[in-house]
């Protein structure tokens, strides 16, 4: 009984054993599924990349567009800042041309009472 008990638990075994093996199938699939993984990685660390790139020449896009628009700004400020000097300018001569004039004015006067 204990001869037959041992052979049975033997024979369990082996079958056991020869099940849980791999075969040269599984093991093709397993290398196939490998590849298709490093694959697969390998595509998605390109597309990784290609969106960095991208996304660098955008920022590189976006802080030259910024640059353009301050420097727009400061010859926009600076334009302003001399149509402002010029209007002084032309009311300064609108008040000097309004003085002449009332200088002239009391002349004629001076001159049509004499």
């Amino acid at each position: 009984m204990k001869k037959s008990l041992l052979l049975i638990a033997i024979m369990f075994a082996l079958s056991i054993a020869l099940v849980g093996c791999a075969t040269t199938g599984d093991l093709e699939k397993v290398q196939a599924q490998g590849q298709q993984t490093n694959a697969k990685a390998e595509q998605a660390l390109k597309e990784a990349q290609d969106a960095k790139a991208a996304a660098d020449t955008a920022t590189v896009k976006a802080a030259d567009a910024a640059e353009r628009a301050e420097n727009a700004a400061k010859l926009a400020e600076e334009r302003a800042r001399l149509a402002e000097e010029r209007a002084r300018l032309a009311e300064e001569k609108v008040k000097k041309a309004e003085e002449d004039a009332k200088r002239v004015d009391a002349a004629f006067e001076k001159s049509m009472k004499k």
